[in-house]
């Protein structure tokens, strides 16, 4: 999967002679930014010319150059137009890889390197948020955390950051290995080792060994190690570790309790945190935060008063209000450990009113999909949901394993889903809407919306 982005660059005249450098031609116009999308070109852009799976960069050189674009990166000769330099490369996405790793290099400050299944882009908000008062933060926009969108992140490293927190995506064995040779970070965490992107992984082992490589290139850098994950607990760490988790045996060993009101407050190293949360995913990722917070210079009173002024990502089991109901919108994304995770976190919420599973497929299980589907309707029994409304093919295994005990319907399409969520939903409700990126999700809630 790649990010189509665009970026503004903070020194043009520095990169444009690390281009110089690696290319052996000088710009003739400023580059003031970098474009991977011809149709977000702006004026002043370096077009990055990529050859994706279904269209080839190159065909639309000429529509970035409407667009304002002065350069291109490319891999076969163009014939010039207009005054725009060319600038051929034998590879592209390597040749932006290589154009970022020189340029991170310029840089001695911490970066902090952040993988795995669940919570790496609410980690990484949440480091940033605890960070902004102290430092000069420097952080991957959004989740632009892959082959494309990473090197654009660190071409926007600056002389003012003094920390860099670099979220780091994953599909494919050797994907976190390739990032890291770019990146090179300093320091590393790996939230936790689940079963998602099977489909590429083919196992959880293999989803391990690949993330591991965070932990094993930081040979003169520190890993901070999930004590409380069986997976990662056996990664190989050749650097120095600090250690976290659920667990007592470990630096920032971490206990949580559950308010009268549903809500979570954790002690880490005898620390006590008020999350004001009732999601226990989100407080694992505040105990991992505070790992690398406190050990980087963060007193815990500051720790204390961000997380509790931190809003989590759109998408990330964000709660609203909406028509006197209750809506987790978790719709960036699923895989089975994050979605039992949100079922858990709508069974905690207190009150009265009926909790809902608003439900669409988790993509890219391979052959564990009907499995992990069949887990997420015997959990919703388990958990005692009032009702689950589901779409799309692989959740028709979900809605078969759900009996009486549990008020349920199957619908061919979102709008249908819709139609009949919205005659069938009451005030007092507390609506939980997951789904894979694909799914789309975020449509139910912002037809509700509408209603």
């Amino acid at each position: 999967m790649r990010s189509f982005v665009h970026i503004t660059l903070t020194e043009p005249e520095a990169f444009s002679a690390l281009i110089t450098q690696h290319t052996g031609q000088e710009p003739t116009s400023p580059i003031t930014g970098i474009a991977t999308d011809s149709r977000e070109c702006d004026s002043g852009d370096l077009y990055v010319a990529l050859k994706g799976e279904k269209a080839d960069g190159h065909q639309f050189i000429l529509q970035a150059q409407e667009n304002g674009a002065v350069a291109s990166l490319v891999e076969h000769e163009i014939l010039a137009s207009n005054g725009m330099d060319f600038f051929v490369v034998e590879d592209v996405l390597e040749t932006m890889g290589s154009l970022a790793c020189a340029w991170r290099r310029q840089f001695d400050i911490p970066v902090i390197g952040i993988t795995g299944s669940n919570g790496k882009t609410t980690t990484k908000e949440l480091l940033k948020h605890i960070f902004a008062d102290k430092e000069h933060v420097h952080a991957t926009t959004g989740n632009y955390n892959t082959s494309v969108g990473l090197p654009l992140t660190l071409l926007q490293l600056a002389t003012e950051h003094t920390v860099s927190i670099i979220e780091m995506g994953a599909n494919q064995p050797g994907d976190i290995a390739y990032l890291c040779d770019i990146a090179e970070p300093t320091h590393g965490l790996i939230t936790n080792i689940a079963p998602a992107h099977l489909e590429g992984f083919g196992s959880i082992e293999e989803v391990a060994r690949t993330k591991g490589a965070l932990f094993n290139i930081l040979e003169n850098g520190i890993a901070f190690v999930n004590m409380a994950d069986e997976q990662i607990r056996g990664l190989n760490i050749r650097g120095d570790s600090i250690t976290y988790g659920l667990t007592p045996n470990c630096d920032f060993p971490a206990d949580i309790h559950h308010e009268e009101d549903g809500t979570i407050t954790v002690t880490i190293d005898a620390e006590e945190i008020v999350t004001g949360s009732h999601n226990l995913s989100f407080v694992k990722n505040v105990i991992a935060a505070s790992a690398i917070a406190i050990h980087l210079g963060i007193d815990w009173d500051t720790f204390r008063e961000k997380v509790k002024s931190f809003q989590a990502p759109q998408g990330r089991c964000k709660v609203k209000q909406l028509n006197n109901i209750t809506i987790i919108d978790d719709t960036y994304n699923a895989n089975l450990t994050s979605t039992l995770a949100a079922i858990d976190y709508l069974k905690a919420f207190s009150g009265n009113g009926r909790r809902v599973l608003v439900f669409g497929d988790m993509f890219e299980l391979g052959d564990g999909s009907a499995a992990h589907h069949r887990q997420i309707g015997e959990h919703c029994i388990a958990m005692e949901l009032d009702a689950v409304f589901s779409t799309g093919n692989e959740t028709t295994t979900t809605d078969s394993i759900l009996n009486d005990s549990v008020y349920h319907q199957h619908f061919d399409t979102k709008q249908d889903l819709l139609t009949s969520l919205k005659k069938w939903v009451e005030a007092g409700d507390k609506l939980l809407v997951k789904g894979s990126r694909g799914m789309a999700m975020e449509t139910i809630i912002e037809g509700l919306a509408n209603n």
